[in-house]
């Protein structure tokens, strides 16, 4: 029987990575949902690849504007998950959940209920939410396999391993488009610099992150959170072919890496594995990569924003949210030139400095509604923030 398949951010990179990787297979998988906030066009042309019967469009004026096309083509057309969900059927088999932002929280969650296997592809929701995901996956006792490489490559090495077994766990950083620019040079760049990654093919925004080395610090807090271990059993370096993706040394003295090629399509890959049948479309392996590793400390000097890491909260808290929000509006006005490459650092210190803000470092998150409207405070606040910086 083939296994029941959802997708939401299907048009996105990972997204489109999956359903390619579904294509080569078509004989195990059977689609049964694909999502999109706004481009059409790309959903239009998944839904007749793969004969999709249901679909959510999450922009209100694309919804609207669609209707009457997918219904004309007998497709049950959705606005949000939680709508899907009361007229789907049964369970599905695994569901991909790669919609970027905190704007992906809710459908995760509402999806956890439905599905034995769930692939998490985005850092905010698990960094503002896991304890909100954690609760659901125990609940409705679904699976879960984290998906950016990083996770995915530690998820696999510490597998059957007892947690008290672990001395330190290194996450690899490419060091981005920056990596070989002095400090005094990277004031001048601008956001056409910034995206241009050296090894991943990925959107601006998180090319900015990978440029500011904010999305390890993210990727840190995921790991913590996921592998319920503490902050100081985690170091940040840098491996600029991006070629191994996690290294974990243990006490007895065995040190493993994992390393694959510069793609999503393996995590992805592995995260469908329900059996060895399916076809492979992983990379050969490179050992001229294997023998040009070049392992970094992070100069910290260059990357302040690795300083964030001393101010992290030991317990899931709603100083995650205040972080990830303040970051994504400063990353939105340095695309849209409104802020220089170094105010990302100065106005986010600023922001997680405010008196205000104090307090959520010692709160857990209780709900949904409290991390969205948080979120939507900071935003304002650090637009407020960024204007008056800009002065």
């Amino acid at each position: 029987m083939k296994k029941k398949i959802a997708i939401l951010g299907s048009t996105g990179s990972i997204g489109s990575t999956t359903l390619k990787i579904i294509l080569n297979n078509k004989n195990f998988f059977q689609v049964d949902l694909l999502s999109t906030n706004k481009n059409i066009n790309r959903l239009k042309k998944q839904v007749r690849i793969f004969k999709v019967k249901n679909v959510i469009i999450h922009n209100i004026k694309k919804f609207n504007q669609n209707k009457l096309y997918f219904k004309q083509k007998k497709i049950k057309i959705f606005q949000n998950v939680k709508d899907f969900k009361k007229n789907y059927k049964g369970k599905l088999d695994y569901v991909m959940s790669s919609i970027i932002g905190l704007n992906g929280l809710e459908p995760t969650l509402d999806m956890i209920q439905i599905t034995k296997r769930i692939g998490i592809a985005n850092k905010e929701s698990i960094i503002c939410g896991w304890n909100l995901i954690k609760k659901n996956l125990k609940k409705y006792n679904t699976e879960f396999i984290p998906i950016d490489s990083e996770h995915f490559s530690i998820f696999e090495l510490i597998k059957n391993e007892k947690p008290a077994s672990i001395k330190k766990i290194y996450i690899t950083a490419s060091g981005g488009p920056f990596l070989k620019i002095s400090k005094s040079k990277l004031a001048k760049f601008n956001p056409q610099n910034a995206i241009k990654h050296p090894t991943w093919k990925m959107g601006k925004k998180i090319s900015v992150d990978s440029s500011t080395l904010i999305n390890k610090v993210y990727e840190l807090i995921e790991a913590k959170k996921i592998f319920d271990l503490s902050y100081d059993k985690f170091e940040i370096i840098i491996q600029p072919t991006s070629y191994v993706h996690a290294i974990v040394e243990f006490k007895n003295g065995i040190c493993k890496i994992l390393s694959h090629p510069t793609s999503m399509r393996i995590p992805i890959y592995n995260s469908l594995l329900f059996t060895n049948k399916i076809s492979d479309v992983y990379e050969s392996f490179d050992i001229n990569k294997i023998n040009n590793l070049n392992f970094q400390k992070i100069d910290k000097f260059k990357f302040p924003v690795n300083k964030l890491l001393n101010r992290l909260s030991s317990f899931d808290s709603l100083h995650e949210t205040i972080l990830v929000s303040a970051n994504d509006t400063l990353v939105d006005l340095f695309l849209k030139k409104k802020i220089k490459f170094f105010d990302i650092y100065e106005i986010l210190e600023k922001v997680l400095s405010l008196k205000q803000y104090k307090k959520f470092k010692f709160l857990k998150p209780q709900n949904l509604d409290q991390i969205v409207k948080l979120s939507e405070n900071v935003r304002l606040k650090t637009i407020s923030l960024s204007v008056q910086s800009t002065i």
